[in-house]
């Protein structure tokens, strides 16, 4: 996300890794802020369920996201 983005849990179990760092587990009521231009990804934990919102802003020039490959299975599970 070129603004960086922010997402905020509001009911669920969810993983959140930038790239190279440790999954880290995010529950209801958890914000977590993602700087410009860092690769992440966020989603559900293992049989469980998100609810999130997800906030962005685009550059002035339109700019918004550059979306990269699907999460493997081992990055999703932490395994490296």
């Amino acid at each position: 996300h070129a603004v960086g983005q922010t997402v905020h849990v509001t009911e669920g179990v969810g993983l959140i890794q930038s790239r190279g760092g440790t999954v880290v587990e995010i529950h209801p009521g958890d914000t977590v802020h993602t700087p410009p231009d860092e690769w992440h990804w966020h989603g559900a934990a293992p049989d469980r369920f998100m609810t999130h919102i997800a906030m962005w802003e685009a550059t002035d020039d339109g700019r918004e996201a550059e979306w990269g490959a699907l999460v493997t299975d081992a990055e999703y599970l932490g395994k490296r």
